[in-house]
């Protein structure tokens, strides 16, 4: 039988499994992985290696993920290569959960059973009044010519960079669908010498790209040559920082970034946490420092919805610049 595990943001996947004991009673091999606000990714991937080290068969797994391009689905997604038998499919609601523990029985495998869930799922979202679901569109034909023909060149300047965000958990959830959003660039940039140096960090964060926004990844190097390329000066992008210290390269290097967003920096061994999802150690302060001197305004805040709270008093509270 195929173990089933829902990961989610919050308590969606206690939800639906809740819900699913509703329609069936309790199921074996089930499992829920849930990202807690305070949580890391690496804290989130070892309950998620836990949970199906506890399912009956842990290479026949079935991973349902609430969204595309989350924490869940980035931890998720790093582990497939190394389990030829799992499959992993976004998109977790009640019909799809429900098809899943009734179809898991057959015999098929947890990657047959990943394309039967793919169509009950989208079956599973309807609108009443059913006018409003929107009409096919017809393609529209190409202009005369427009295959093939060059991009119009770019005018003076360089790169247009609309924010700029310091999170280790890099492009996750809340990036790829509030901030996103909320920024509505062309481009979102990680910026990172160690991910750029990482194929399979720089593959997860390409996939994880929202509907019509790229993702790339590039080392400090390579953003400050193209920040001052007026072949970009059309590309509004979102710098995304897993450390202050790159920050600091990249003013250094002749960048100008006035005002830094941090959303999360994750605790390990040395550092402190200043506030609730934000740990550093002296190097991170001194950093800070770094940037406070230059006259960056650094703000703590983890979705557009919340208040910007000033970082730097933090900071000096700390007593890591002693």
């Amino acid at each position: 039988m195929v173990g089933i595990v829902f990961a989610s943001h919050g308590g969606l996947a206690e939800g639906v499994r809740d819900s699913v004991t509703m329609v069936f009673g309790e199921q074996r091999d089930l499992a829920c992985v849930s990202l807690r606000p305070s949580m890391a990714p690496e804290e989130f991937r070892a309950e998620l290696e836990a949970a199906v080290r506890g399912l009956s068969d842990p290479e026949d797994v079935l991973v349902l993920v609430d969204l595309w391009g989350g924490t869940p689905f980035n931890q998720v997604s790093a582990l497939l290569d190394q389990h030829e038998g799992w499959a992993l499919l976004t998109g977790l609601n009640l019909p799809m959960a429900i098809e899943a523990c009734a179809s898991r029985m057959a015999g098929s495998g947890a990657r047959e059973l990943a394309g039967q869930l793919l169509v009950e799922g989208r079956r599973g979202v309807r609108v009443l009044p059913e006018g409003l679901a929107p009409k096919a569109s017809r393609p529209v034909a190409a202009a005369p010519g427009a295959a093939g023909t060059a991009a119009p060149a770019a005018g003076e300047g360089g790169l247009q960079i609309k924010w700029v965000r310091i999170d280790s958990r890099l492009l996750h959830g809340q990036v790829a669908m509030a901030w996103s959003k909320e920024i509505r660039p062309d481009r979102i940039i990680v910026v990172s010498d160690n991910v750029a140096h990482d194929e399979l960090r720089k593959n997860l964060i390409t996939q994880a790209a929202p509907p019509g926004i790229k993702a790339n990844v590039c080392p400090v190097s390579k953003l400050i040559e193209i920040a001052r390329d007026p072949r970009f000066s059309r590309t509004s992008a979102l710098l995304l920082f897993e450390f202050p210290q790159d920050v600091v390269r990249v003013i250094e290097g002749g960048v100008p970034l006035e005002h830094i967003n941090v959303g999360s920096m994750a605790h390990s061994a040395g550092k402190i946490a200043i506030n609730g999802t934000v740990s550093i150690d002296a190097d991170d302060a001194q950093a800070f420092k770094w940037l406070h001197d230059h006259g960056c305004k650094l703000g703590w805040q983890k979705v557009p919805a919340d208040r910007e709270e000033p970082v730097w008093p933090l900071v000096e509270q700390s007593g890591l610049l002693s």
